[in-house]
């Protein structure tokens, strides 16, 4: 780990304190000066940080820029040696995070940026990814499932940024399924699941779960038709919550899930924030719209539908959408 990656860790873990320069320089092993050429740099990154004399320094509680060193203090234990590679800027994290599942990148890898300019959704939809407002990350996953239980991985991932964010808000948002939360009838984040498979055993070699969330309102809203049906978490940067923290209890909570897909019980608290059971739904198959009615999720994370003929049909995923008939 570099000076600047050491100083950085040293005031995210302690936000709420100024740290001397000359503890740090003690610390680390390091001269003052090279202590303040990393809080130089650090500040010319975006980070905000106070420097008050004969204290030290600290950073604010409105800085919050992605990166491993601010999501470390919330990283589970058996998790904080796990890879994280942070960027400003990037084409796709679920790109870059299945070359490097190619390349033989271990489980619970994960890419995270403050900016995507090709973010991509289901169906090669774009996932609009604009800088500093949201959290875009795709963690690698290496489960012991067939590919016939692949969306269980997506079911599994929603139930555990559903429960991040209850964790660390008063929010309660609800999961659509398969692959959106929602949160005041609006859509504040997407999960896009891809899977490579071992066509001759069936299972599956790995998963990239790709997660986007609409951390708060973007600087200029946005953009044209999303405007009418996106959300944010917040509208303005919190005070004290930071995206680095939400990042952390999402990586926490979904490797939780994720690392015992046999125990099926988070199919309970899914079908308990389900916004679609119960509900007349549209089914679009074959770029065609049929009504329904969802009745129930499957053990392996399938939707259960009746069609107007009152037959039982269970979906996953491919290329199905869903809308509530009397939602927009």
């Amino acid at each position: 780990m570099s000076v600047k990656q050491s100083v950085l860790q040293a005031l995210e873990e302690n936000r709420e304190i100024c740290v001397s320069g000359e503890q740090l320089a003690k610390k680390l092993s390091v001269s003052r000066s090279s202590i303040w050429k990393a809080i130089k740099s650090l500040k010319e990154e975006g980070y905000d940080i106070a420097a008050t004399t004969n204290k030290g320094y600290r950073l604010e509680t409105g800085s919050d820029v992605l990166s491993f060193e601010g999501m470390v203090p919330w990283l589970a234990p058996e998790n904080k040696n796990l890879v994280i590679k942070a960027y400003k800027t990037i084409g796709s994290t679920n790109q870059v995070a299945k070359k490097m599942a190619m390349d033989g990148e271990s489980h619970g890898t994960v890419v995270i940026a403050e900016e995507q300019t090709q973010g991509r959704g289901r169906m090669g939809r774009d996932f609009y990814s604009p800088a500093g407002s949201g959290i875009y990350m795709s963690l690698i996953l290496r489960p012991d499932v067939y590919a016939s239980e692949a969306v269980l991985v997506t079911t599994a991932a929603s139930v555990g940024v559903y429960r991040a964010i209850k964790k660390v808000t008063d929010k309660d948002p609800q999961i659509k399924w398969v692959n959106d939360i929602y949160l005041e009838d609006r859509k504040i984040c997407g999960i896009l699941t891809e899977a490579v498979t071992n066509f001759e055993t069936g299972l599956v070699e790995c998963v990239i779960i790709g997660i986007g969330v609409n951390f708060r309102l973007p600087e200029n809203n946005f953009p044209g038709e999303l405007n009418d049906v996106a959300g944010s978490l917040f509208r303005e940067k919190p005070d004290t919550l930071t995206r680095n923290r939400l990042a952390a209890e999402i990586i926490n909570a979904v490797l939780e899930l994720c690392n015992d897909l046999g125990n099926r019980d988070f199919l309970k608290e899914y079908k308990a924030h389900s916004m679609v059971l119960g509900h007349e739904i549209s089914v679009c198959q074959h770029n065609s719209w049929l009504p329904a009615r969802a009745i129930d999720i499957s053990e392996d994370g399938g939707l259960i539908i009746e069609n107007e003929a009152g037959q039982l049909q269970t979906l996953n995923s491919g290329e199905i959408s869903i809308r509530r008939m009397d939602k927009k």
